[in-house]
């Protein structure tokens, strides 16, 4: 029959496939009330799709509880001719979501796909979340996905999604749909009355017309009425099937519905057939299923609760005897009993259930099921605590922190001995959250309060220091991880003595901690080897990197990264992964392998952000800084940096400083003031124990661009403990040798002798570490240096050095300073023009007097974003770094 309506839609939907099959796929997204027609629309949609030449796959989501995770994206990928078990697997589920998309992509070919997922308004979280990560890559892919539910409040932002809003029908309309029922006019009026033109509605009473069911004087006033009444009609045996079909959800799973009626197969299919000719069923592939989700709601309202139990209680016990990929069904069956008696079997198979999800990667599948048997009864507190425990670990692994710490607060109320209270405070992790902190602080001291073995001590003692680190108490962090390794040791429990030397190793920040940091990393790789533990492997090698980097070993790092690979793929998840990438991209990053890096970095970002958002941002920013610093701001990192962004307390000053030198690159040097000055007097800057040496450069670098000469005198001095060390942010960017800071803020001052000697060390401490791209820049800043030292010699000295700079730059891809070393090496060759505008002179003329962007400003009636402007295009045209060589050049003038 050919569809009412819809004409506008469907023609958008085959514009879309076109412009999908070209290579630019979307998500569209319709919405409408039960019974609107959306199945049939996307019906429609998927035979015009095949007849242009496209593939076509359906997901369709349970409208009852029990589908495994991932249910529509197995049935997808099935119908693709692909193993849904093979490409939904793994220990990561940003790689398995990464797996769907590539399985999808490959699918698609050059022909083109078009994707049907039904109701996802019932889809489970895991699937939902695999729809958003691959919207994300639809508009370089052939691939067209339609979306059909009730309402998309559940889907979450799908803001580059297309909308279709389904809306009822009006009078001609439903006198189309009646057409081969009747011409009545009045039948018309009054079915569009009573339906609201509701197509599904409308079709049922059309069914009612040509059957003869229809009472004009009794109209039917919903679709569970004309249902209930069909439902009269059919045979004792017939009701019997559909109504046991109805428990077990919308498709008409046969061999399980006989076992139910303790009938075969053969048996039941007349029967089937009998329910497909009242309309009650309808083909679907090689089975059948109900014909609309509304048809099946009805079908179970019609049963008594006697009734509707016995039937749940039939197929739990049919599918228990071969649960296969059932557990969450059977689970849900049970649960519907456990409401009328014990809940103790249902309990059991909701926690299977959980369990499975949880290893299958779906979380938060995992939470709902926990919460379901936490709430069976009887159900005693020691078993409370223990699902507790289990719910907030699964909570953790979903990025649900919240979650997470409600759980455990519960799990340690409900604790019966000192090991579940132990256990329930370690359910918690310390994050950057201050708030969640104090929770694990209070449950971790409680814990600790109560006679334990020596390993348990161990393990909260290692929390707490964890939670100490991020609190900056460094003074109690070393003393609690001292105490725990001991503890740790003597114990023999190699599960707490890998949380203490976690703990231990934060204890021992920069240089200083440098030997100790390698010596702990032994102990855990041999504890790794010794307990095949990929956890503790992945640590031992992130200490190695750290301390490698650190010291300047960039090729032994790159050399070394493999082995953390190999540990983050045997562990898995996503933060496995994440520690994996930011290392790379660090490395990537100093060795002037920029789009490597950048790349990484993402991927990296994109992995850890729905976990812990903190640090993958803290992360992301400190990389995109370093990058930009040689390469420039790309329109993502503007973008990035115009975003608003919470570091955790601990984190806000280094954030601030890394923010003003990254709004220095992007040319905003207002914006980067005022971050800067929010950071406040340098004497009360907090910065974390890792990130003090890269906090300072961030703070110098900022400094040289703003011409904050008092605070740069104060962080020459605070750099000077540094020298001979490298800038690493604990394996996120690569600053550089401390002595090019040193020398740039030396030149920026004026003290150009020493500046030459401190950029002379970093141009060889940067050869040395492999690290091209600082090279390139000590280069660059010794030769503009000694260009403007204009010492006897200087300018001869300083020509290679920028010859040099000027083929790194340009084999390096460094746009940040390609035309800074251009304006020198005029300037070297003897190009005596300096190219100043009148107006430019004049500014030149009045910073040799010392006034400010705003005093200038002021004197020649300008803005101050003007004057500012000027300031930097005579920095840009001269070769200058700062406005004290402006001073010095005007006044030789």
């Amino acid at each position: 029959m050919a569809m009412v309506g819809r004409l506008g839609e469907l023609r958008a939907l085959r514009g879309w496939v076109d412009e999908a099959r070209a290579g630019s796929g979307r998500l569209v997204v319709c919405t409408g009330e039960a019974g609107i027609g959306k199945t049939r629309l996307a019906q429609e949609l998927a035979g015009s799709a095949l007849a242009q030449g496209a593939a076509v796959a359906w997901g369709r989501c349970a409208e009852t509880d029990g589908a495994p995770a991932y249910w529509p994206w197995r049935q997808v990928l099935r119908s693709l001719g692909l193993d849904a078990d093979q490409v939904l697997s793994g220990d990561d589920r940003f790689l398995l979501f990464e797996e769907v998309t590539d399985a999808v992509r490959r699918a698609a070919g050059d022909r083109g796909l078009v994707i049907i997922l039904d109701d996802v308004h019932r889809a489970d979280e895991p699937s939902v979340l695999v729809l958003r990560h691959l919207a994300e890559q639809l508009p370089d892919m052939p691939v067209l996905i339609l979306a059909t539910a009730r309402d998309a409040a559940n889907l979450g932002d799908l803001s580059t999604a297309e909308r279709l809003q389904l809306r009822t029908f009006d009078r001609p309309e439903v006198a189309e749909q009646l057409l081969t029922a009747t011409t009545d006019s009045t039948v018309v009026s009054t079915v569009h009355r009573i339906t609201g033109g509701n197509p599904l509605f409308v079709r049922e009473i059309a069914r009612a017309i040509a059957d003869g069911s229809w009472q004009p004087d009794r109209p039917p006033r919903s679709v569970l009425e004309i249902v209930t009444a069909r439902l009269g009609r059919a045979s004792d045996d017939c009701r019997r099937l559909v109504q046991a079909s109805a428990i077990a959800g919308r498709e008409v799973r046969l061999r399980t519905i006989a076992a139910m009626l303790h009938q075969s197969v053969d048996e039941c299919l007349p029967l089937v057939d009998e329910a497909t000719s009242l309309g009650f069923f309808e083909h679907l592939g090689d089975g059948f299923r109900f014909i609309h989700a509304l048809t099946r709601d009805a079908v179970e309202a019609s049963l008594s609760t006697t009734e509707r139990t016995a039937l749940h209680r039939a197929i739990a016990d049919a599918l228990a005897r071969d649960p296969g990929d059932h557990l969450a069904a059977i689970a849900g069956h049970y649960a519907v009993l456990a409401q009328y008696g014990d809940g103790t079997t249902a309990r059991t198979w909701l926690v299977r259930a959980a369990e499975d999800a949880v290893r299958r990667l779906a979380y938060e599948e995992g939470v709902r099921l926990y919460r379901q048997a936490l709430a069976t009864r009887p159900l005693d507190p020691a078993e409370s605590c223990d699902l507790l425990v289990a719910l907030g670990k699964a909570a953790y692994l979903a990025g649900d922190l919240t979650a997470c710490c409600a759980a455990a607060v519960e799990a340690a109320a409900a604790a019966q001995t000192p090991e579940q209270s132990a256990e329930a405070a370690l359910v918690l992790e310390a994050v950057p959250d201050p708030t969640i902190n104090a929770t694990a602080e209070r449950l971790c001291e409680a814990a600790l309060a109560q006679s334990i073995d020596l390993a348990l001590r161990a393990r909260l003692l290692a929390l707490r220091s964890h939670l100490a680190f991020y609190a900056g108490e460094q003074a109690r962090l070393d003393a609690l991880s001292a105490t725990a390794l001991e503890l740790a040791r003597s114990s023999a429990d190699d599960r707490a003595l890998a949380d203490a030397l976690r703990a231990r190793q934060e204890a021992c920040p920069g240089p200083d901690g440098r030997a100790e940091r390698l010596d702990l990393a032994a102990e855990m790789l041999e504890l790794a080897q010794r307990t095949n533990n990929p956890r503790a492997e992945m640590w031992g090698e992130i200490w190695r990197l750290d301390a490698l980097i650190e010291s300047g070993r960039l090729a032994a790092a790159a050399e070394e990264l493999p082995r953390l690979r190999v540990a983050a793929d045997r562990l898995g998840g996503p933060v496995a992964a994440w520690h994996h990438d930011r290392i790379a991209a660090c490395i990537a990053q100093a060795r002037g392998q920029y789009t490597e890096a950048a790349a990484v970095a993402r991927r990296g970002f994109d992995r850890m952000r729905p976990v812990e958002r903190a640090p993958a941002t803290g992360a992301y920013l400190a990389l995109q800084i370093a990058l930009a610093g040689h390469i420039g701001v790309s329109a993502e990192m503007r973008e990035f940096a115009e975003q608003r962004f919470d570091p955790p307390p601990r984190f806000a000053t280094m954030s601030l400083l890394s923010r003003a030198q990254l709004l220095l690159c992007a040319d905003e040097p207002e914006q980067a003031a005022a971050s800067y000055r929010l950071a406040g007097p340098i004497d009360e800057w907090s910065l974390p124990a890792f990130f003090v040496l890269p906090a300072y450069v961030y703070a110098t670098l900022a400094c040289c661009g703003l011409g904050r000469y008092d605070d740069l005198g104060v962080l020459l001095d605070r750099l000077q403990p540094f020298r001979g060390e490298h800038a690493v942010g604990n394996g996120v960017a690569y600053m550089g040798p401390a002595e090019l800071a040193i020398g740039r803020a030396g030149a920026a001052l004026g003290r150009l002798d020493s500046a030459v000697e401190d950029l002379a060390i970093a141009v060889a401490m940067a050869e040395s570490a492999g690290a091209a791209g600082f090279v390139a820049e000590a280069q660059f800043h010794l030769a503009r240096t000694l260009f403007t030292r204009d010492r006897p010699g200087d300018r001869e000295q300083a020509r290679p050095l920028a010859v040099e700079a000027a083929r790194l730059v340009e084999s390096l891809g460094m746009a940040a300073y390609a035309d800074q070393l251009k304006v020198l090496l005029n300037r070297l060759n003897g190009d005596p023009e300096h190219k100043l505008s009148g107006r430019e002179l004049e500014v030149a003329g009045l910073v040799a007097e010392g006034l400010t962007n705003r005093q200038i400003a002021a004197r020649l009636v300008i803005s101050e974003r003007t004057a500012q402007n000027h300031v930097q295009h005579i920095l840009t045209k001269l070769g200058f770094a700062t406005r004290s060589q402006i001073a010095a050049w005007s006044s030789r003038r």
